[in-house]
């Protein structure tokens, strides 16, 4: 039984166009899905768990607790930790089972049919303005930065001259620099501070908006106090701008370099939903790691014993290409049986607006498709420019012509 050893150094820095990271393939072939790993960040090492059923284990089993990371300088690409001590993210059930059963009514079936028109017509309305600029025209300005934050400032109630800030502090928070930290601390105070007196209104005066609805959802007797729902709305918020603005831009790159994917799109355009979840299982979407956890007792994992209180990182990138899980993980396969994938998390902290991002996901190429059938890159793959400067994949200008 391993216990020791050198910790792999993981800058985990690779941010060439969406190929996938080498130090994680590395990472993967060795024998053991457990791996001692040192982060740029941090006062301490972590393991790392690369493999699909052990990435389930660690996000489903009470040992590993994420709220154990608070008041920690754990391990992580950041500088700045990203998450509040009051946030869903690190808090651990039975605390936080109670406010995703609150929070998860914003976001059932219902309120999302009664969503998708509304955001049907703003890919629309951007898509038109797209159109009437000409070409060529940077794709990522036009969608993939404007519809996720649109939809969710609108659901928030975000008033419009307070969104570009939102879309600031949301990048200073994953930024990767060193020099950034103080930047980084200011917005998540700043944002605090927000979306604190944004409740206050609500609940002084509610409206049709998300605050307002998750102000009143109530589980018997139970309902989310004014820091918890501060906090959710703050998440909320960073999580729009997040990984549906991202991906948006990574799927249409994908499908504008790939024409037999595309092809496959267009004759069948009844299998956009499952091509997506493809897309989404196959794109390396981020850097490295999230949120790491904390082991409360000895637990012996794929030969190693990880002993109470050390750090333990998942990767939900390996664990998407993982070939014990998915047949030829590296390929894109527009056929694959559906199978779920972990890029909106697994477990307890499973993203709770994943079903609005998928809804933004299907409008955004649906309608990108239909209404652009020439659709293509303006300039070669290779002058793509790429973020390199938060924990995020995708391109920052998607230059396209039709």
């Amino acid at each position: 039984m391993s216990e020791t050893g050198e910790a792999t150094v993981c800058p985990f820095d690779f941010s060439e166009a969406l190929e996938f990271d080498p130090s994680l393939t590395m990472l993967m072939a060795r024998e053991s899905g457990v791996t001692r790993i040192r982060l740029p960040y941090g006062d301490a090492d972590a393991w790392l768990v690369t493999g699909f059923e052990g990435v389930r284990q660690v996000t489903t089993d009470h040992r590993f607790s994420r709220a154990g990371i608070m008041g920690r300088d754990y391990p992580r690409l950041t500088p700045e930790p990203i998450v509040s001590p009051e946030s869903i993210n690190v808090i651990d059930p039975p605390r936080s089972t109670r406010l995703r059963r609150l929070a998860s009514q914003a976001f059932t079936k219902r309120h999302l049919d009664a969503m998708r028109p509304a955001i049907e017509r703003l890919v629309d309305t951007l898509l038109d303005t797209m159109a009437e600029q000409g070409q060529p025209a940077d794709l990522a300005a036009h969608l993939s930065n404007q519809l996720p934050q649109h939809t969710i400032c609108e659901l928030l109630g975000i008033a419009p001259q307070d969104r570009p800030r939102m879309q600031e502090y949301a990048h200073q928070l994953l930024s990767t620099s060193p020099e950034s930290r103080k930047v980084a601390a200011a917005a998540k105070a700043e944002l605090r501070e927000y979306f604190g007196g944004l409740v206050a209104e609500r609940r002084r005066d509610p409206g049709e908006d998300l605050i307002s609805a998750l102000a009143a959802a109530r589980d018997g007797e139970d309902a989310l106090d004014d820091q918890e729902l501060a906090v959710m709305a703050l998440t909320l918020m960073l999580s729009g701008h997040d990984t549906a603005t991202c991906q948006i831009s990574n799927i249409a790159y994908v499908l504008l370099t790939r024409p037999e994917l595309m092809k496959h799109l267009r004759s069948r355009p009844e299998t956009l939903t499952p091509v997506l979840e493809e897309l989404l299982r196959f794109i390396p979407f981020r850097k490295g790691v999230g949120i790491p956890r904390v082991a409360l007792e000895d637990v012996e994992m794929d030969g190693v014993r990880i002993r109470a209180g050390d750090f333990v990182h998942v990767s939900y990138l390996t664990a998407n290409r993982d070939p014990e899980r998915y047949p030829d993980p590296h390929t894109i396969d527009p056929d694959r049986s559906p199978q779920p994938h972990m890029t909106f998390g697994w477990g307890g902290h499973r993203c709770i607006a994943a079903p609005l991002a998928m809804a933004e996901l299907e409008a955004a190429i649906g309608r990108l498709l239909e209404r652009f059938p020439e659709l293509r890159l303006a300039v070669p793959p290779e002058e793509v420019v790429w973020d390199t400067e938060t924990i995020r994949r995708f391109p920052v200008e998607l230059p396209v012509a039709w």
